[in-house]
């Protein structure tokens, strides 16, 4: 038995498995692969998928072709009521048991014959509307997450200075680290970059904007790992530079910390020579922010809401703000938009005034 490139079983053969059900359920996977390569998905979003489906499998102790609707309600139910998972990752847990069993189902790729002549029956869908998660609203992050204030965000920057000073007063080495790290938060934050979207940058990715000279060499940035559309490349785009600070930071860590960790291009290496981990970010993030006692609501992401937020309460266009994050739609630009109380009444301040100026002009005239 084999499988093409697309995913289709070439041919049953005669050859007799001791455990034909591994046999075929390795295969099926292995289709199943070449299937979504061949429309361009991501790697991980397909190891992702497909340790799901072996999840799935290992959890009812079942195979793909005895699968059935009463499978779907325990396991979710399960992960659901028992392990707590988010609604989101519920669904996207779904989506890609749904696709499998499309894929194996369907009379195209050749497993209902397969699963006929070594078992007697054929897989079939089991994932519906009426036993899976509903795509409802567009927003389903957890309520939870937010941006930083403006003095959570200056206290948070403090602190990673302040690792670094700690750290080269004691002598050890790592304050180079700790140091990129500092500068890595604070470049997500001047740029309002996803996490990717920073560990990938490059000291070549800035370049100069002739409109807004001061910024020199810094005042815009080629953004080249950007989130991806569904079966597409990384996205680009160029985000131009709106703080004034943020060119010193940039400027210092390459004359002062970059040289020290690499030779290369890579803007935010590790001690190894390789891009900085998420692993690595996510712990030191976190450290800072118990140091702090900030809320668990905040994480890296916060960072871009923050960009966002800031943007918007400083007056700047909805959509310039929309363009420099990258969002197809004003309304994904509106979810990270959460502005302060103070801005919001003083932007009721203003609409009260200028309606109280108009009526008292009326009545002169």
């Amino acid at each position: 038995m084999a499988v093409d490139s697309a995913g289709r079983v070439l041919g049953l053969g005669a050859v007799h498995f001791l455990h034909p059900e591994d046999v075929v359920f390795a295969q099926m996977l292995t289709g199943w692969r070449n299937q979504q390569l061949s429309r361009n998905l991501s790697f991980g979003t397909i190891d992702g998928r497909e340790r799901l489906v072996t999840r799935f499998q290992e959890s009812t102790n079942e195979y793909p072709w005895q699968w059935t609707p009463a499978h779907v309600d325990e396991f979710f139910g399960d992960l659901r009521g028992v392990k707590h998972a988010a609604q989101s990752t519920i669904r996207s847990y779904q989506a890609a048991l749904r696709a499998f069993c499309s894929y194996v189902a369907s009379p195209d790729y050749g497993w209902d014959r397969v699963c006929e002549q070594y078992f007697g029956t054929h897989p079939s869908q089991v994932c519906f509307d009426w036993n899976t998660a509903v795509h409802a609203q567009s927003n389903e992050s957890h309520p939870k997450r937010r941006p930083f204030t403006r003095q959570e965000l200056q206290a948070f920057f403090d602190r990673a200075d302040d690792e670094v000073d700690r750290i080269a007063t004691l002598g050890r080495k790592g304050w180079l680290p700790a140091y990129r790290d500092a500068v890595l938060f604070k470049v997500a934050y001047c740029w309002g970059l996803r996490r990717n979207e920073v560990r990938h940058l490059q000291t070549v990715d800035f370049a100069r904007n002739p409109h807004a000279r001061e910024f020199g060499k810094y005042g815009v940035l080629q953004v080249r790992y950007g989130k991806a559309m569904k079966g597409s490349p990384p996205k680009r785009r160029s985000v131009l530079t709106v703080f004034d600070w943020s060119t010193e930071i940039v400027a210092d860590w390459l004359e002062r910390g970059h040289p020290h960790m690499t030779d290369g291009l890579d803007l935010f290496p590790s001690e190894r020579g390789t891009l900085v981990s998420e692993t690595a970010l996510n712990r030191r993030f976190n450290r800072y922010c118990e140091d702090l006692g900030l809320s668990p609501g905040l994480d890296i992401h916060s960072l871009r809401r923050s960009y966002v937020t800031h943007l918007i309460e400083s007056g700047m266009d909805a959509l310039f703000v929309q363009h420099q994050a990258g969002h197809e739609h004003a309304s994904t630009t509106a979810l990270y938009t959460s502005v302060s109380s103070d801005y919001r009444v003083k932007t009721l301040r203003r609409a009260l005034d200028s309606t109280i100026r108009d009526a008292l002009a009326g009545m002169e005239d």
